[in-house]
């Protein structure tokens, strides 16, 4: 008799167990999904005015544009290469940000349309001719918007940084001087994709 009432106080402890673990996996998937919905939701808010922009513009590429989510961390996949007539992602990479867009004491990142700030510039960019710098092969961003039309002056530029590391990691990856600056290896996709553009690509860097 001890035995049966120890099996049934067993079962019930383990039911109660594998109840408990199912609630928590259930949030936690929850959590992760709304992350992914908010990310994903204000992509494609950008993705509809660059859009617009390529559509009135024949100078640009309406096929393909680039998207860089300063929100997400930089250890983070958050420079979008994004197929605009089939609405979805087609590559995705690390990329560092200026050294002077660090987190404030409030948990916000800087940003600076100014000369020597070493800030990353929010805003669309058009990406220009390629030319040959301090890391090799780069391209001169062209800014279109009023938070980052110093772009020229500036010197910000898209380049590569073999030092970078290419796959995600939970910490900050290195700093630029304002550039968005990427992995030699994802660069080298990026360059495919602009060397074969017949208009100008657009950069669009977001918060």
């Amino acid at each position: 008799m001890r035995r049966i009432i120890f099996a049934l106080i067993l079962i019930g402890t383990l039911l109660l167990s594998l109840t408990i673990s199912s609630k928590s996996l259930g949030n936690t998937t929850s959590t992760i999904s709304e992350s992914d919905n908010s990310i994903e939701e204000k992509l494609l808010k950008h993705v509809n005015i660059i859009k617009d922009l390529v559509r009135t513009n024949p100078n640009y590429n309406n096929e393909i544009a680039f998207f860089i989510d300063m929100e997400i961390m930089s250890g983070k996949n958050r420079f979008f290469i994004y197929d605009l007539k089939n609405d979805k992602i087609i590559d995705q990479g690390l990329v560092a940000q200026g050294f002077g867009s660090r987190i404030d004491p409030e948990g916000k990142l800087k940003f600076s349309n100014e000369n020597n700030s070493l800030c990353t510039s929010l805003g669309k960019y058009s990406v220009g001719n390629s030319y040959y710098g301090q890391y090799g092969k780069a391209y001169k961003l062209y800014g279109l918007d009023a938070t980052n039309n110093n772009a020229e002056v500036r010197n910000i530029v898209l380049h590569k940084n073999q030092k970078l590391p290419y796959e995600e990691q939970d910490k900050p990856i290195g700093y630029s001087f304002g550039c968005p600056m990427v992995n030699d290896i994802y660069y080298s996709r990026i360059e495919k994709i602009i060397d074969n553009s017949k208009g100008n690509i657009v950069l669009d860097i977001y918060y």
